[in-house]
């Protein structure tokens, strides 16, 4: 039990639902020392394919929401792998007794949908890996060095990140209410930037590239700027434009987007705005030259709200 637990004891572990994330982490706790020992799905198929990979652990077909509480029978430590849409419904029917814990493993999602899972004592908390999940054999060795946000009160939250750190994670904790703005922040450094390299294939397509060609040819340039960023720093690993203070370029980067029509002129200025708050982060940047690239810019960019951050 949770209440009788300290971080260095490992609680059993349950899941509910049996997609990706649930896949990874179980098998990434197992490999850890942790028993994993039960995994409860409507898909009774895939929770058979994980619990079939773990020692011990048993496969649970649940069709109504009533089911899932049994689990509490088989962990004291239950993880929530459900789409958001359902998180509210099953914490409606899931009641973990004092020293049990539900925690679910959304980024989007506040923890307080959990509340009416509290009714008998029981702790609620987030658990949300800064990961993406790609379906993949080795998504719980992948998954080993990245972020996870936890959002929960003690013990709870010592034991998720004895838990995080055991599977080779970094833990971070997120302040109750502020998981919009946190996740729409690692939506810039996932599906966004998977966007913006769209973006970048179809200029180059514009100019009779082909898709294929153009794919292959940004690895390099995107590599060797992460690369680059981890090493030096988003501010320092700067190129381009921007970074050597050259207005006459983005005027004509600019120039040249706009007479595509759409959107791309006033996509890529709101970028470059990014850029300057970044290039004035530098020793020595010369603001003069960045003032003149804001200029150069404004006609594309859209006004600001008092909030804005350029």
């Amino acid at each position: 039990m949770l209440n009788a637990l300290s971080p260095s004891i490992r609680p059993t572990l349950g899941f509910i639902g049996a997609g990706r994330v649930a896949r990874a982490l179980a098998s990434a706790a197992t490999r850890a020392g942790y028993e994993v020992t039960v995994v409860a799905s409507r898909n009774i198929d895939k929770a058979r394919h994980i619990a079939a990979t773990l020692p011990d652990c048993a496969a649970w077909h649940v069709m109504q929401s009533d089911d899932m509480n049994a689990v509490f029978s088989k962990a004291d430590l239950v993880f929530l792998t459900v789409p958001d849409d359902a998180i509210a419904a099953c914490a409606a029917h899931l009641t973990p007794q004092k020293g049990q814990a539900l925690v679910h493993c959304s980024g989007a999602s506040e923890v307080g949908l959990l509340a009416p899972s509290t009714r008998n004592g029981g702790q609620i908390g987030g658990f949300h890996p800064l990961f993406l999940f790609a379906g993949l054999d080795d998504d719980a060795t992948r998954l080993s060095g990245c972020a996870i946000t936890i959002e929960a009160e003690a013990p709870l939250n010592e034991i998720l990140e004895r838990f995080a750190g055991d599977i080779g994670c970094r833990a971070l904790s997120i302040p109750p209410g502020e998981r919009m703005r946190y996740h729409a922040g690692a939506n810039y450094a996932a599906s966004f930037l998977l966007c913006l390299l769209d973006e970048a294939t179809h200029l180059w397509q514009a100019i009779g590239m082909n898709e294929a060609d153009a794919r292959d040819a940004m690895w390099p340039l995107v590599m060797g700027t992460l690369d680059a960023a981890r090493e030096r720093g988003l501010s320092g690993a700067l190129a381009g434009p921007v970074s050597r203070g050259d207005a006459g370029i983005v005027q004509r980067h600019t120039a040249a987007l706009a007479a595509m029509g759409g959107n791309h002129a006033t996509l890529y200025s709101l970028l470059t705005l990014r850029a300057i708050h970044l290039a004035r982060q530098r020793p020595n940047a010369d603001v003069a030259a960045l003032d003149t690239i804001a200029r150069t810019i404004a006609p594309y960019v859209p006004p600001a709200t008092p909030e804005g951050n350029a």
